[in-house]
């Protein structure tokens, strides 16, 4: 028997599928339909294990889908825009297209090897004009709605690269590709209105049961409601108050000084007439924006020489500073600091020999003992040494103080939100350009819908620091859409979180010209019914896509609120990590063992197994799919993807787990073919026995309550567990096919084998197709219905039947499945275990639950 081919195989079933046009979806409103997408790729150039896992899933459930009779959208695109397109361009000399098309192409042709059950059809690139055309269409609609507006904000710049950066490409202050020292600048930046949908995106995520607790958690708190209030500080010479919030005001009587954030109005009002302050203000700017750093930061302030009066405290005066470790973002972008119960303002006030008293302490300790030393207090307690909240509890504290506050007309109840708006405006060549011009009479003028799209000119250079639109000869300069004067074009382009936050819906109309979207295809499609991803996305790109579905709602595009009804995070693949003995890391294929079993290098040198970690180019413990799939085949690569783990678990690649999963595959390949070849299997469609014997009822009891079982292992994600089945189910068949013929068994080995083949096909569909063909069927399994279990081969001949006496479970028995009630009675009663609690005496009731319970009461 010749050993299974994957190479000839799967491209031969490739090409078939294809030339069926089996993937191929159109919106049918008749019928029920089912949308599952993966996350869309970056065009990198080649596909990583984690591309594998991630589109084995989708690819899986989708064809499930499809043969449960569901009308399937699976489609795929690229999210092709972004820096590390421009990054090609300065260390290649290729321009940014070339770089992305050429990786596209790559990329199509590694993920077709996969077997994938895409609708190609559909495929788009987020850098080409008949995406982002519509994407500038949308922009336009947002302004109309009034969810895009332009203001200044605060940023970090790189000035050798001449360009924003965000937060995570600042390394320790510096620029991540430049090493210059970062500087915090005040720019004029496009917003996308997140914040008007704060409270609907935080009361959404109750009805997104599907989605993992932990990943809804992560956008509760990104949203980040608080409860607290606005607290107005008198300050002393000056007329305007400063108004703090604050989510803990029972905490007010502790506090022991104010503090402003060094982009606060008031700090740069003061820094125009006190050169110190203005330098200590430039200082705090080279710490960069994200609150990590600023955390990590020593806790420094300068002292404005105001004061701010206590709002309940008579004659009590408190010093003002200048802060490095407020942020103007949150709150009011000032705060007052109470030190016992905050490790910020306690480390501050250390270092400034400010007051620290507790006003919350636990409530085992007197407040007469309660002392903090180095360590803010943060727990749970009762108020002390706070007058008229003495001995509450901190909830009811928090009620009291506001309520006072409010009388004296010094503060007010309130809701926070951590959520701010959505910065889209960057300053790179690669991505969409915002449909702005920017006119010296009229001010900042939309471009008319019937101008677009705007194209990104093709002659630029990257040898100029800084933004390549910015220094364009020509591109920029355009005549106002309004008074038809000289005016610019916005040179910056759109953050390319906005490209992925709707490609979703374009899905469903991709090839639509004159509207983004077009109705009837997003009301019968969306909302995606399982997307599949990495957690690293749960928070930004989520989130985004939830204000995207709302802003599209409000343009009047859909009538939805959320995009993806399900949502499924899978785990990182793992791989053990190795150094050679000079220290540098080695990729896995330049390791091998010598005689005694021990890992060498090339030169036959040891090297050092270090841990199990995330596969990193970096740390060198990648595999390539492309070698994986030359070697093995897509569905050696898929079992094993789905066969080792959870899969929203991390799952550690080894070789011994694929050369396992190779083995499975030789062996169903022999099984189904040897089974075929053996002249015992009836004709393709053969009507079934009346009678089966013991041997063959047994066979037909295991597939049908296998088709049970894993049907319910698919629909909940348990891969592992569906792959554990058909691994019984192997064992049972190859078992069976020992036996000499009897009644029936000749047929249901052929049953057997079918759905055997049927099961594994969203698996390991080349396989299947080939062992389909093999057993005489002429059409594509492709295209076949999902196997459905025999209610009657799925119930057990017997059944477990508890035995309670007085509502006590005593013992249990094994009977016959509907079992007459009067027998079943006498075996309860009969049994030596009952008869012990009885102790001869007569029950005075005894209740019979058929199949389940008997209920013996005394």
């Amino acid at each position: 028997m010749s050993r299974y081919n994957p190479k000839e195989t799967e491209s031969k079933w490739q090409q078939a599928w294809e030339e069926a046009g089996c993937f191929l979806t159109k919106t049918e409103p008749d019928r029920p339909k089912y949308y599952v997408l993966e996350m869309f790729p970056y065009p990198s150039g080649r596909i990583h294990m984690g591309h594998v896992r991630n589109y084995t899933i989708g690819d899986v459930i989708a064809r499930f889908k499809r043969a449960r009779g569901f009308n399937v959208l699976h489609p795929m695109g690229w999210d092709a825009f972004g820096l590390p397109a421009e990054n090609a361009a300065v260390e290649r000399g290729v321009h940014p297209a070339d770089w992305t098309y050429s990786n596209i192409d790559a990329m199509r042709t590694q993920l077709k090897s996969m077997g994938l059950s895409i609708d190609w059809s559909r495929e788009f690139a987020t850098c080409h004009p008949g995406y982002y055309s519509h994407q500038q269409a949308l922009f336009l609609d947002f302004m109309e709605s009034g969810l895009v507006e332009r203001r200044e904000s605060w940023v970090n710049w790189d000035p050798v690269d001449q360009t924003v950066l965000a937060n995570e490409q600042v390394i320790d202050g510096k620029g991540w590709r430049s090493g210059a020292a970062i500087e915090r600048r005040r720019l004029s930046q496009w917003f996308f209105r997140i914040t008007a949908f704060s409270e609907e995106l935080l009361e959404g995520l109750e009805d997104l049961k599907r989605w993992p607790e932990k990943v809804r958690l992560m956008q509760q708190n990104w949203i980040g409601r608080s409860e607290g209030a606005r607290i107005f500080f008198e300050i002393e010479g000056r007329d305007e108050p400063l108004e703090v919030f604050t989510t803990r005001p029972d905490t007010l009587f502790g506090a022991s000084f104010g503090a402003l954030s060094p982009h606060h109005p008031l700090a740069a009002e003061l820094a125009e007439k006190d050169p110190e302050l203005k330098h200590f203000i430039a200082e705090c700017d080279r710490l960069g924006t994200s609150e990590e750093a600023i955390e990590k930061a020593e806790k420094r302030g300068y002292d404005t020489g105001l004061r701010i009066r206590h709002p309940l405290i008579a004659g009590k005066t408190l010093p003002l500073y200048v802060a490095n470790f407020i942020l103007l973002e949150y709150g009011t972008g000032a705060i007052f600091g109470c030190p016992a119960h905050d490790q910020r303002d306690l480390d501050f006030a250390r270092r400034y020999g400010l007051d620290v008293l507790p006003v919350v302490r636990p409530r085992e300790v007197p407040g007469a003992e309660w002392t903090i030393g180095n360590e803010a207090y943060t727990g749970d307690g009762v108020l002390c040494n706070s007058e008229f909240l003495d001995d509450l509890d901190v909830p009811e504290a928090k009620r009291r103080v506001i309520g006072r506050l409010e009388e004296y007309g010094h503060g007010k109840g309130t809701v926070q939100f951590r959520l701010r708006d959505w910065g889209i405006s960057r300053q790179r060549y690669w991505g969409c350009p915002i449909p702005v011009v920017h006119c010296p009479d009229c001010g900042a003028v939309p471009v008319p819908k019937e101008q677009l799209p705007i194209e990104l000119p093709r002659d630029v250079t990257f040898e100029t620091p800084g933004n390549p639109l910015d220094h364009h000869p020509s591109w920029k300069h355009t005549q106002c859409p309004q008074c038809g004067t000289p005016a610019q074009r916005d040179t910056d382009t759109m953050d390319t979180f906005v490209d992925s936050s709707w490609y979703f819906a374009r899905f469903c109309s991709p090839r639509a010209e004159a509207t983004p979207l077009v109705r009837q295809d997003v009301d019968y499609w969306l909302p995606v019914d399982q997307y599949v991803g990495g957690i690293e996305h749960a928070i930004l790109h989520l989130l985004y896509s939830r204000f995207f579905t709302r802003g599209l709602r409000k343009a009047g595009y859909l009538n939805l609120e959320e995009p993806f009804a399900g949502l499924f995070t899978q785990g990182m693949i793992c791989h053990e990590t190795y150094r050679d003995a000079d220290g540098h890391w080695l990729w896995p294929d330049e390791v091998h063992r010598d005689p005694s079993g021990n890992p060498v290098d090339s030169q036959e040198r040891p090297v050092t197994v270090g841990r199990v970690e995330k596969m990193s180019k970096s740390k060198r413990n990648t595999v390539d799919p492309a070698d994986i799939i030359d070697s093995y085949g897509a569905d050696t690569a898929r079992w094993f993807m789905l066969s080792d783990s959870p899969p929203d678990r991390e799952m550690e690649w080894t070789d011994a787990g694929i050369e396992g999963a190779w083995r499975f595959v030789q062996r169903l390949w022999r099984l189904v073919r040897e089974t075929a070849a053996s002249d015992r299997l009836p004709p393709v469609g053969a009507p079934a026995p009346k009678d089966f014997d013991e041997t063959a009822l047994e066979l037909r009891r295991n597939v049908h309550k296998t088709i049970q079982g894993l049907t319910g292992d698919i629909e909940a994600f348990h891969f592992n567990k569906a792959v554990a089945r058909l691994y019984e189910l192997t064992n049972h068949l190859s078992s069976a096919t020992s036996q000499a013929d009897g009644k029936g068994l000749d047929w249901a080995l052929r049953e057997a084998c079918e759905i055997l083949v049927r099961l594994i096909a969203p698996m390991m569909p080349h396989l299947s197709e080939e062992l389909w063909r093999t057993l005489g069927h002429a059409s594509l399994l492709a295209e076949q219905n999902w196997p459905q279990a025999d209610p009657a081969l799925v119930e057990d001949e017997t059944v477990t039947i508890a035995v309670q006496v007085n509502g006590k479970l005593r013992t249990k028995l094994q009977q016959p499945r509907d079992c007459d009630q009067d027998l079943l009675r006498e075996a309860a009663l009969g049994d030596e275990t009952v008869q012990r609690y009885l102790e001869g005496r007569e029950p005075r009731k005894v209740v019979v639950v058929p199949n389940r319970i008997v209920n013996v009461v005394l």
